[in-house]
């Protein structure tokens, strides 16, 4: 697949070298020459100097033949004229990296009007992930889908978790907890189980649910751990801005400490729901002072690498709380990932995951109805995203009536943004998001499901 890339910046470097490696056609395009060069030295690809949003630029990076290009200069809106440009070319599919909390409310108007396949905001997909770290146990590992339509969350069955010797129908009978099992892992084996597949201590499970779902039925089969009732931020940028927002939405006190005394100003008429001090974080004794010691969670999102890391290392001595640190470069990675921090979050490497998915399922879907594939269980099972365009055979019928495909499983619908764990009473509509979790690989089409 050919694939132009505008802007090689930390998102951009990380996006060359992942997509190079699946042999994809890039071609870099900047106005540095020199990051030019040495991008195209080192991973051999074919480089334009120049501004992305100039029309003559893109068509010497040739365009008119390209599938997809991804705009992820440091400005929305010369990504967003990027993209403009090149869906003058109808087969070109594109992605803008917009990242103004301004455009966030915008996002499906200007995904709908500029014609964009994906709109992208590292900061908000990095709070996102926060929140989740936050909000589950360490024990639980998540799975996120694009535009956040579900969240597959992963865990191993103990000997003593009440779901050793349950049957998969009695969760719904017995529990009476509204949630799926996708997938069973026992040993080598990897399946999708029927309703009277017997779970066992060792088994490792990807469970479906809306979060309220979840938290109840993790209490009931033993998962028991202290909700998150306050959070520290340190950082009232992008990132912790999206996060105090998520925060106070769900009902988590949060305060949010910012040197900037204008960016506290801001964030108080943004968020009135929070916490907002002026003062330095790294200061250790102002962290003692608004009650480090005290609180459940603490996340270090200033733009220093450094100074999040050892302000991570410092709270571990003043308390119980977990702590999250954001890491803007991923040079060191196996040496942070090796120091005493609970959670680290890659902005830069989230980002690049959301892309590159993408990319894999245009790759092997072009001109289907299948909208993402995400691979699950290190690849033995993968998870379809379809979009329902049209009626069909699938359509207005209930699930149970339907003669579904043996190793697949239909986990969540989404219908006018509410998200639904399905039933065999409930039915599948025209503009329906569906996830089907399988197996097999031999899906193009939300008609592929059931068995002709």
């Amino acid at each position: 697949m050919k694939i132009i890339i505008v802007g090689i910046g930390m998102v951009g470097y990380t996006l060359v070298e992942r997509l190079s490696s699946e042999k994809h056609d890039i071609v870099v395009v900047d106005e540095d020459e020199e990051r030019i060069r040495s991008v195209s030295d080192e991973f051999d690809c074919m480089g334009v100097i120049g501004n992305g949003g100039d029309f003559k630029v893109l068509v010497r990076a040739d365009v008119e033949k390209t599938d997809l290009l991804i705009a992820v200069t440091e400005s929305d809106e010369q990504n967003l004229l990027c993209c403009i440009m090149a869906r003058r070319f109808e087969n070109c599919r594109v992605i803008a990296r917009v990242r103004n909390p301004i455009y966030t409310t915008e996002i499906g108007f200007l995904r709908r009007e500029l014609g964009l396949s994906m709109v992208i905001n590292p900061e908000n997909i990095a709070a996102q992930e926060m929140a989740r770290i936050i909000q589950y146990p360490p024990s639980i590992r998540i799975d996120t889908f694009t535009r956040g339509r579900i969240e597959l969350m992963h865990l191993a069955i103990e000997e003593n978790n009440l779901l050793n010797g349950f049957r998969i129908r009695e969760i719904r009978q017995k529990l009476k907890c509204r949630v799926l099992i996708c997938i069973v892992t026992r040993g080598e084996k990897v399946f999708v189980p029927g309703v009277d597949e017997m779970l066992l201590a060792g088994d490792k499970i990807v469970v479906a649910a809306t979060p309220a779902e979840a938290n109840d039925f993790f209490e009931k089969i033993g998962v028991h751990y202290e909700h998150t009732k306050s959070v520290m931020i340190v950082g009232g940028g992008r990132t912790g801005y999206y996060l105090g927002k998520r925060l106070v939405e769900i009902g988590i006190h949060t305060k949010i400490i910012e040197q900037d005394k204008n960016r506290c100003d801001e964030l108080t008429e943004l968020l009135p729901q929070a916490e907002i001090i002026h003062g330095d974080g790294t200061n250790e004794k102002l962290l003692v002072q608004e009650g480090i010691a005290h609180v459940d969670a603490f996340a270090a999102l200033t733009g220093m690498d450094e100074e999040n890391v050892f302000m991570s290392l410092a709270v571990k001595n003043h308390g119980k709380a977990r702590t999250i640190t954001k890491i803007k470069r991923i040079s060191y990675t196996e040496v942070i990932n090796k120091m005493e921090l609970d959670a680290v979050v890659f902005p830069r490497m989230l980002t690049a995951d959301y892309i590159t998915k993408y990319a894999a399922s245009m790759t092997r879907n072009v001109e289907s109805g299948v909208e993402n594939i995400f691979p699950l269980e290190e690849g033995r099972a993968e998870a379809y995203e379809f979009f329902v365009r049209e009626a069909s055979d699938v359509t207005d019928t209930p699930i149970c009536e339907l003669k579904i495909k043996p190793d697949l499983l239909l986990c969540s619908i989404t219908r006018n943004g509410r998200l639904i764990i399905p039933t065999g009473d409930d039915e599948i509509r025209v503009g329906d998001a569906v996830i089907a979790i399988t197996t097999r690989s031999e899906f193009n089409d939300i008609k592929d499901i059931v068995r002709r």
